[in-house]
């Protein structure tokens, strides 16, 4: 009996959980779909109201919503692949390698870390003015980039120090050069990491918002994340549209999220190891 109390006590505390977790989304689709009037009234309307959905059509419509998550996804994924392709030769190196420096450059890629956005805005601006990458949804990938990296290089690092180095021994002993088994042997190993420091960078990619804000002049270029924020004003915000439009710019991360936990899931069930 006590066994059966404390399942449905388990049962009752992860649904909890879920219920605060999916609540702010929740919330988020029923004020997108309540009137202006009935979200200022007394008492808040707890369902949301299906005769409102056209307030996302509206939304589609008023504004360029489509070509800013589109231009959002470009960055992300562009930032994602980018990251993992540049952070991958110098984690193995970090871990497996000893050579002149190796500290320093650890400690440099941490202190980067430590850098705000906001102090970085100005430099970058005249280094991309100079490089013609004003404008360019490839500064954005570039400079979202040189924040994920670090990161992603450090995470990884850590992954690559869990695998055995006999396992790599055996590789060089059948001739397998070190190219060769960062790709057959460490990747496939690590596959877990990836998939995580994969969400790490996509949602860097997805969510900034000051250089997306300072690099971008283009009406035709901006992102989801500055496009939402050019909806609050200084006298009035349309509240249902911010929502609908902020739902529909969250849904996209949630997806990508929900996708490739499945890879991380599996790869940390399958095991890299037999004994």
């Amino acid at each position: 009996m006590n066994r059966s109390w404390a399942f449905h006590f388990r049962i009752l505390a992860v649904l909890a959980v879920l219920g605060i977790a999916a609540f702010p989304v929740y919330w988020m689709a029923v004020t997108s779909m309540t009137s202006s009037e009935e979200l200022f009234a007394g008492s808040p309307r707890l369902l949301p109201d299906p005769a409102q959905i056209g307030t996302y059509a509206r939304a589609l419509v008023s504004t360029p919503l489509l070509t800013w998550l589109g231009n959002s996804l470009i960055i992300a994924l562009g930032t994602t692949a980018l990251s993992l392709l540049l952070a991958i030769l110098p984690a193995y190196a970090l871990s497996r390698m000893s050579f002149r420096g190796k500290l320093l450059l650890a400690l440099g890629l941490f202190v980067t870390q430590m850098l705000p956005e906001a102090m970085l805005v100005v430099p970058l601006y005249d280094i991309f003015s100079r490089f013609a990458l004003l404008d360019s949804l490839t500064g954005l990938i570039l400079a979202n980039t040189a924040f994920a990296v670090p990161v992603v290089t450090w995470i990884l690092k850590g992954a690559i120090d869990g695998i055995p180095t006999e396992i790599e021994e055996a590789a060089r002993i059948d001739g397998c050069s070190r190219v060769g088994i960062v790709l057959t042997i460490v990747l496939p190993l690590i596959a877990p990491t990836l998939a995580a420091v994969a969400v790490i960078a996509f949602f860097q990619g997805w969510n900034e918002y000051v250089f997306a804000q300072t690099f971008i002049s283009d009406e035709s270029l901006k992102v989801a994340s500055v496009g939402l924020a050019s909806f609050v004003g200084e006298l009035s915000t349309p509240m249902d549209t911010v929502m609908a439009v902020g739902l529909t710019y969250t849904l996209p991360a949630v997806v990508f999220y929900l996708l490739v936990q499945r890879y991380i899931v599996a790869g940390m069930t399958s095991g890299g190891v037999k004994g």
